[in-house]
């Protein structure tokens, strides 16, 4: 249930998916892939996020604290959600050397080819239905601009840059 990021990259990486729920960067397939009301609906839920944050720390101020991490709603959300994680982050950290054209993602069913600029945008799946993906797993590739929206890159193992 791990990825590894290697290659000709400064800092290899072994990425676990698993406690990628716990990650603030974590968006939910809805978030990313939805129509417009529906992102339109996430910037409202930011907003009650916010006004819940300020209501928290206003009530801290007065009241000893509380351990309230999270609601009881939000924490069901998060237990049945499906969710994307960007995997910019990641390939900058790992400083892939400026020779470096393109990636092979090792895949349960092969290798595919992509470019380091489509690996910039990509999203990657890790979570389906609240739970770690194990078949077809540990993560499934997803372009930001939709293009494999309905065939992403399964199964994959390994990113490899040359």
């Amino acid at each position: 249930m791990i990825v590894q990021i290697k290659g000709n990259v400064k800092y290899p990486i072994t990425l676990d998916p698993t406690v990628w729920i716990f990650d603030d960067r974590k968006i939910s397939f809805e978030e990313a892939f939805g129509n417009a009301d529906e992102k339109d609906s996430s910037e409202n839920d930011l907003e009650k996020a916010s006004m819940r944050w300020d209501r928290e720390i206003y009530q801290q101020k007065i009241n000893p604290p509380v351990n309230k991490s999270i609601s009881r709603f939000e924490k069901e959300k998060i237990l049945k959600g499906t969710y994307l994680i960007p995997l910019k982050p990641f390939v900058a950290t790992s400083e892939p050397d400026r020779n470096s054209d393109s990636i092979t993602l090792v895949t349960n069913e092969g290798d595919v080819e992509i470019t380091i600029s489509q690996m910039q945008q990509s999203l990657a799946l890790f979570s389906e239905a609240g739970k770690p993906l194990k078949e077809n797993g540990p993560i499934h590739i997803y372009f930001e601009d939709e293009s494999n929206k309905d065939k992403p890159i399964k199964g994959v193992q390994q990113i490899i840059f040359h």
